[in-house]
């Protein structure tokens, strides 16, 4: 009996998720603005994105300063980027037992997407979890994000 107990107390924190998001608000055709660089989600995330067909742009450099205190960029946002993403990620963890069948890594992320002509959040995903079931979500995500078009 103590066994069941611990079993399902670990599987509760597998996958520990707060999604908000607006079903049938994201147009595939506009496009995407996301800032370049990131841990593992972002990049993920802008490669499942390509793969679906959407058009993401990370911005063109406009300045480039080197203080004291660090090196400071600054991106142009296109005009016609439709959407905003912001990933905020911690570094990913490696956790060969945990994650061992899910992709061996652990992500712990904060994901948003803006449209940014109205202002509106049409997703926020508070997200921790091993690679690949991260990724599956974010599918899921995206699917139900998705206009649907008219047959």
């Amino acid at each position: 009996m103590r066994l069941l107990v611990l079993f399902l107390a670990c599987l509760s924190l597998v996958g520990c998720n707060s999604i908000y998001l607006k079903p049938n608000s994201l147009d595939k055709n506009g496009v995407i603005y996301t800032p370049r660089g990131g841990y593992s989600m972002q990049r993920s995330l802008k490669q499942v994105m390509d793969e679906r067909g959407y058009k993401t742009h990370v911005g063109r450099l406009k300045t480039e300063k080197t203080l004291n205190i660090g090196d400071i960029d600054t991106f142009e946002i296109p005009y016609n980027a439709k959407y905003f993403v912001y990933v905020k990620e911690r570094e990913e963890i490696l956790r060969p037992v945990w994650c061992m069948f899910n992709g061996f890594w652990w992500w712990n992320f904060n994901l948003s997407i803006a449209d940014r002509k109205t202002g509106q959040e049409i997703l926020s995903w508070r997200g921790r979890g091993c690679q690949n079931s991260s990724l599956r979500k974010l599918n899921e995500i995206l699917d139900e994000l998705e206009i649907k078009k008219d047959k």
